[in-house]
């Protein structure tokens, strides 16, 4: 019987042979179980549980979400909102602990029902004096910018090992609303003092650390070189490969955090682009917050943007305004940086109570430390750790209140008083989340922003 049979190949008028035939068919053999095999992946990574899926807080939680307007570099509390007659009285003689106090240079008036005082700086923050809770007793460990903005937004000042970011913590407590977004994103971050520990995870998976963008709006690599379903494709081929390797022995955590972050940016062309434009805002609201060309324009921006993202379900928004180091240039500098904040600010607190939003989402305003009462040189004043204030609002906090106070100078805080720790114990609180019961193990131990501190000031609560 003869070895050939009639079958022609295309490309010849010779008839294949049973050995060409079963050589040809193997690799089909092979692209099936590999499609097999792709398959069943996809159906397990589908299945698989979501690690920024919404999670169960401890307890009910008062506020959704939180905007932290960060003013880097110490804003002069008493040249602001720190109103002190002591001081305005006492100015030229010597100050408590050393130096010269040096009264303020503007002029302070009470506004609201609660008469809380502000600056002629700040006369559009000033109008919602009465939604405003005041933190007045904050003191932190040190006077050094970078160790101190770290501090802030990790918990730790230790250079010797770094921790994750507020931000992050969140996301690993709560997850997040809204799958095809990040549910922590950073406006504008500092790129010195600590850069991106500021909105890293550090030992958590690298799913919870922050999304940077800047003040227009710009986040790279996000415009895709491949038709959607080409590189979904691609993106399936890389994260079967992916997941092999995490399924692996001793495979490193940052695969899974590889693999997450792959599908959120897959999914975030889609959304992210439209939701950072805000040029189809209506002209109303852009003359509201002052949004404007070129650099003048950039807190501007960076407020709406964080209302829009706030608003599509981001869990943690910071937005940052640097510049605000005054040794020296005090007078001058302050007028350019609060002109530059007050309007934005003040038009994203109206602009969240007016969509019902404030009710869900928490404010925090403030600087890593202040400033202090006394001169530095001709025109300036030093960094004050010992007692300065921040404010919240919005979500969960008492309206027109005031906990914790500094002395008749404004040097030390003397009552209500709250170090980082017990600020980052506050906050998740009214997330929902208990500080001792948010931990973490790593290298042996139970990692927690608040390290072995932290109080929960309760007297804030609504």
């Amino acid at each position: 019987m003869s070895s050939e049979i009639a079958i022609r190949n295309p490309q010849s008028s010779l008839p294949l042979s049973r050995r060409q035939i079963l050589k040809s068919a193997s690799a089909g053999f092979g692209l099936v179980a590999l499609a097999g095999l792709l398959g069943q992946q996809s159906r397990a990574a589908e299945n698989a549980p979501k690690p920024l899926a919404p999670k169960e807080p401890h307890f009910t939680p008062k506020a959704k979400r939180i905007i932290f307007v960060f003013m880097q570099g110490a804003i002069s509390q008493v040249d602001t909102f720190e109103y002190k007659q002591r001081l305005q009285d006492d100015g030229g003689k010597p100050a408590p602990g050393g130096g010269t106090l040096t009264a303020s240079k503007f002029k302070f008036k009470q506004y609201g029902e609660t008469g809380s005082w502000f600056s002629e700086l700040l006369p559009n923050i000033a109008k919602h004096a009465d939604k405003l809770c005041w933190l007045r007793g904050l003191h932190t460990d040190t006077p050094a910018h970078p160790q101190a903005v770290v501090q802030l937004h990790t918990g730790s000042a230790n250079a010797a090992l770094t921790r994750p970011s507020m931000g992050a913590w969140l996301l690993y407590g709560l997850g997040t609303e809204n799958q095809e977004l990040p549910g922590y994103v950073t406006i504008n971050p500092t790129p010195n003092f600590g850069g991106v520990v500021n909105y890293g995870s550090a030992f958590l998976p690298a799913h919870y650390q922050g999304t940077r963008i800047n003040d227009q709006g710009y986040l790279p690599n996000l415009k895709a070189q491949s038709a959607t379903g080409l590189q979904r494709k691609q993106l399936d081929l890389i994260q079967a490969m992916n997941r092999d390797l995490a399924a692996s022995p001793g495979a490193p955590e940052a695969v899974d955090g590889v693999i997450e972050s792959y599908e959120l940016a897959f999914k975030m062309q889609g959304k992210i682009p439209e939701l950072l434009d805000i040029s189809h805002e209506p002209q109303k609201v852009l003359d509201a917050y002052g949004v404007k060309a070129g650099p003048a324009g950039g807190f501007a921006r960076q407020c709406l943007m964080a209302r829009r993202l706030s608003e599509a379900g981001v869990r943690f928004v910071e937005i940052c305004q640097p510049g605000w180091d005054h040794h020296n240039n005090l007078h001058k500098g302050l007028i350019d940086r609060c002109q530059s904040v007050d309007q934005p600010t003040a038009a994203l607190l109206a602009d969240l109570e007016q969509r019902g939003l404030l009710d869900e989402t928490l404010v925090l305003f403030g600087s890593e430390f202040g400033r202090q009462p006394s001169a530095q040189g001709a025109d300036g004043r030093d960094h004050n750790i010992t007692g300065y204030p921040m404010f919240l609002t919005g979500a969960g906090v008492k309206k027109g209140f005031t906990y914790g106070a500094t002395d008749e100078y404004g040097i030390k805080a003397v009552e209500g008083r709250m170090h980082n720790n017990d600020l980052h114990a506050t906050l998740l609180a009214l997330m929902g989340l208990d500080h001792e019961k948010l931990t973490y193990r790593y290298a042996g131990r139970d990692f927690r922003l608040t390290d072995v501190a932290g109080s929960v000031a309760k007297e804030i609560f609504a």
